[in-house]
């Protein structure tokens, strides 16, 4: 069935979503900046760095254009076992040893969960080299365009979209507004799934220090005219990516804008997708590529309001980005083993994931048959806790504490498992009270709940009440290990 325009005019010129947000507050990255656990920077010898590499062999080239490219990516494991990519400047790039170290530890400050984190450099002698994180799942180039098992789905493309636009945004709170051949290939996948943008891309350019080249195949207009890259510029990379997810194919934007103005979205999505998604779906999605594709550059959407525009179209919070990926998944990597040391380091973004990765098995001893005579309320039942679970996965902690609410109140269904989440909301909003009384609540509803036991612990822990919170603890384990027995 083909696609209806008839709103997207209207869309395209609206100026709900261009421009940062009214009143917004500098500090709304940090709900997201939760850094990996990863080691400080270091500077390290080529020979350290040949070792990790198997002295730069062929084999382990993972840069995009093999050995082709001007700057070679490679795979390699140091030492201590840690597996890094490592990418090899050519011998012009950065003449200054000194200028290079700086702005490689500059890069290695911004620590975010989006972000490949930087984990130091090299510049020995005429080598200029720097090392990251390894991420294992390959690039987003490879999922959407030679895939071999099953085609990404919709739901994971809108939440690579809105991942993206998380790590732009966070890059532009910390002064990191320009961003280097933002596309699909600088977007890899963590060993959750996760995607995360590289941050070799975040390197300035040596020439002038302030700007960056670009070897993009579609570069902005702009950049045609003036010869470099602005932040808007990046904005429009950004459009780029989010017709690569539209389309599958890497195709170019007069072509994606022609196809737009004609209202021919039929022949401009992936074909993979058909049935995955609504009407009024594709017309947002395709209205923020074309706010992001405007010739004007300050026209284009800020990375802010790119967030606030993708977080009410995600589907599917709950579920982990591994399973929507179809990739292999060792649950014996899980956090449920550690969860206990967490509780009593009050370390709630361990908490936070764990719950994430739990999704809402507990509640399925308390679920109860659904009446046909009501069915036709579950929507509006259950939509303000689809939209918590959404809040929730952002850790937009406050929100998601107003929706789980709604949804508690409503009386319709009961569910330990959101009070768990609310409880670690009020946790991270300094309420501890408030979370003990939803773990208790939880408690209540579900005797063997033993998350529900590992929020009260971690409330107690939060009062100050350590004694209490190990009996907690202790009812917690005991009440884990019987559900795995079983």
């Amino acid at each position: 069935m083909g696609i209806d325009f008839s709103k997207i005019s209207s869309c395209c010129s609206s100026t709900e979503i261009r421009g940062p947000l009214p009143g917004a507050k500098v500090d709304e990255n940090e709900k997201k900046s939760d850094a990996p656990n990863v080691p400080s920077f270091q500077e390290y010898k080529i020979h350290q760095l040949s070792k990790a590499t198997s002295g730069f062999a062929t084999e382990n080239i993972v840069s995009e254009q093999g050995e082709n490219a001007p700057n070679m990516v490679y795979r390699g494991k140091l030492e201590n076992q840690t597996l890094i990519a490592v990418k090899r400047f050519n011998r012009q790039a950065w003449p200054d040893a000194k200028q290079f170290t700086q702005e490689a530890k500059a890069i290695s400050r911004l620590r975010n969960e989006r972000l490949v984190s930087l984990l130091g450099c090299c510049g020995d002698g005429e080598e200029r080299l720097l090392v990251a994180e390894y991420m294992p799942n390959d690039t987003l180039a490879t999922h959407l365009f030679h895939w071999e098992t099953e085609p990404m789905k919709w739901t994971m493309r809108l939440r690579v979209a809105l991942y993206v636009a998380q790590a732009l945004e966070y890059c532009a709170s910390k002064g990191r507004t320009l961003y280097h051949d933002l596309n699909a290939y600088r977007v890899l996948f963590d060993d959750e799934g996760n995607p995360r943008i590289s941050c070799f891309g975040l390197m300035k350019n040596s020439r002038d220090g302030k700007s960056y080249s670009s070897n993009l195949a579609f570069a902005p207009p702009e950049y045609l005219r003036i010869g470099r890259i602005t932040p808007a510029s990046v904005t429009y990379s950004f459009g780029t990516i989010l017709l690569d997810l539209l389309t599958g194919k890497h195709i170019p934007p007069g072509l994606a804008l022609d196809l737009i103005r004609e209202r021919n979205l039929d022949m401009l999505k992936d074909s993979c997708l058909e049935g995955e998604f609504s009407s009024d779906e594709g017309i947002e999605f395709v209205q923020l590529a074309a706010e992001c594709l405007r010739t004007e550059p300050q026209e284009r959407p800020h990375p802010n309001s790119l967030v606030t525009a993708l977080i009410p179209i995600q589907k599917d919070s709950e579920v982990p980005s591994y399973v929507l990926m179809g990739l292999p998944h060792d649950a014996t990597t899980s956090s449920l083993p550690s969860i206990a040391e967490a509780c009593l380091r009050l370390d709630l973004t361990a908490f936070h994931a764990f719950l994430e990765n739990m999704g809402y098995k507990d509640d399925e001893a308390t679920s109860t048959e659904v009446s046909l005579i009501w069915t036709y309320q579950m929507y509006e039942t259950l939509y303000p806790k689809k939209k918590g679970d959404a809040t929730f996965r952002h850790k937009d902690f406050s929100t998601a504490i107003d929706s789980y609410t709604q949804f508690i109140d409503a009386g319709t269904m009961v569910s330990p498992t959101v009070y768990a989440r609310r409880g670690l909301c009020y946790l991270k909003n300094k309420m501890p009270e408030k979370a003990l009384n939803d773990a208790l609540q939880a408690i209540k509803t579900s005797p063997t709940c033993y998350i529900a036991f590992y929020l009260q612990a971690m409330a107690l822990v939060a009062l100050g009440k350590e004694n209490e919170a190990q009996v907690a603890l202790k009812q917690a384990s005991s009440l884990e290990s019987k559900t795995y027995i079983n």
